[in-house]
């Protein structure tokens, strides 16, 4: 029997499909679209063989938790566009709201002549905000929210400096490349257009390392010039590592000790992809300033910055100081937006997240990964073997499962599937994860 001929597995429910490969991947309709986007697009570091057996496809449609590619191959989709599909692809609310709100309004006039849209949401991300009254700065990327975070915390302090963390990734823009630690080689190249007054400290991974990092934070808050303490509640393309316990309330009492703001970056780990609203306020902390982005509008472009109204007020002054863009809240991102926060709640996925998530990992473990993580945010480690997680990622993909990787060196295989995802579709990945695992033993 040919490749071509295999017959599709039996279907589950719309978008909980299991693999189904018509060709090997990647197909050749995929190396065809390769080398067109080759052609065009810049090369981002270094060249790789995108013709290689497992290794890069190109989408053509996406439901639920399966992606067809060109060559119609259908893949278990585990990344979900890097964690931003909570409700993955094509979801029946999200695809009824953009029929709705692009059929009223598609762009108003920022904060001159907002959209109600862009009101509804701001109200609703307001009372995210653990003090349950905050004020929200909306922005199209992720970057976009930890920029108005390090500029509200610039402002209300009136101090430039910035602690970060070894293995944190906050975006590429100016501002948080500037504090981002996964990969000296992102900052190299513009480090003179880089702020100047960023210290790094290491992510604490467990109790004995915890020290250490609180230690030399306290040292780095000594000298006076720290305006903001940025930091990932679970470190994420850093490797999914979930810190201890004690780690952010420690935090929250140095920037309190050292008259600075403590900015908490729940790009990736909100809106209940680590299995909390917020992760950050387990134990009752309360963030100056909170970021959410990725799965915020469910497959759109938009995030926020959400502050403490006493830290926000700082941007009123007598000479005009503003951070937006022209599509910043734009009204179709709000109202996919604010389907997506309704959505969460109605299908409660945020509590299905943690649960799931809890017996994901013990299933991975029970095959003899080396899985953590919360949620449904998991990463398996591979103890600083460098780019051992992108071999395991190719084998995966030829067998029909799309993941992504993380670490500094590559070697955390990282899992962020949509919200909703079948149990049965993880545990036939993780009966195929220890088949991939046996033959990279062997």
């Amino acid at each position: 029997m040919s490749f071509s001929e295999i017959p599709p597995p039996p279907a589950l429910e719309p978008g909980q499909d299991l693999p189904h490969l018509r060709v090997p991947p990647p197909g050749p309709q995929s190396r065809s679209w390769l080398v067109r986007y080759a052609h065009a697009a810049a090369p981002m570091g270094p060249q790789r063989r995108r013709d290689a057996p497992g290794s890069t496809v190109v989408y053509a449609t996406g439901l639920g938790c399966n992606v067809i590619d060109v060559d119609g191959n259908r893949y278990v989709d585990l990344a979900a566009g890097f964690g931003a599909l909570l409700l993955g692809h094509a979801h029946p609310a999200i695809r009824r709201v953009i029929e709705l709100q692009s059929a009223r309004l598609l762009q108003a006039l920022g904060d001159l002549h907002p959209a109600d849209a862009r009101v509804a949401l701001t109200e609703r991300l307001a009372k995210l905000h653990p003090s349950g009254d905050g004020q929200v700065i909306l922005g199209q990327s992720g970057a976009d929210a930890i920029s108005a975070a390090l500029k509200s915390a610039a402002l209300h302090t009136g101090k430039p400096g910035v602690l970060a963390f070894g293995g944190a990734y906050h975006g590429l823009s100016y501002g948080p490349l500037a504090a981002l630690g996964l990969r000296e080689s992102y900052r190299t190249p513009f480090a003179a257009q880089l702020n100047p007054h960023v210290r790094f400290v290491p992510y604490p991974h467990d109790d004995d390392s915890l020290d250490e990092t609180i230690e030399r934070a306290r040292l780095e808050l000594a000298a006076g010039s720290v305006g903001a303490i940025l930091v990932e509640p679970i470190l994420g393309r850093g490797g999914c590592i979930v810190p201890p316990e004690a780690f952010l309330p420690e935090l929250a009492r140095l920037a309190r000790s050292a008259s600075a703001l403590l900015v908490v970056d729940e790009i990736w780990t909100g809106l209940g992809r680590a299995g909390s609203t917020l992760f950050s306020t387990r134990g009752g902390l309360e963030a100056d300033l909170v970021c959410l982005g990725k799965g915020l509008g469910g497959g759109l472009p938009i995030s926020a910055c959400i502050g403490r109204r006493e830290v926000m007020q700082s941007w009123s002054r007598e000479d005009e100081v503003v951070h937006t863009a022209t599509f910043a809240g734009a009204p179709l991102a709000c109202a996919t937006a604010i389907a997506t926060l309704d959505t969460l709640s109605r299908e409660k996925l945020v509590e299905r997240s943690a649960e799931v998530g809890r017996r994901f990992v013990a299933r991975l473990r029970a095959v003899g990964a080396r899985a953590r993580g919360a949620g449904l945010m998991v990463g398996i480690d591979f103890d600083g073997r460098a780019g051992s997680a992108v071999e395991l990622m190719r084998s995966l993909l030829s067998v029909g499962y799309i993941t992504s990787t993380g670490g500094g060196s590559r070697d955390v295989l990282v899992l962020t599937p949509p919200l909703s995802i079948a149990e049965s579709l993880l545990e036939a990945f993780a009966v195929e994860l220890e088949l991939c695992l046996g033959g990279a033993k062997s």
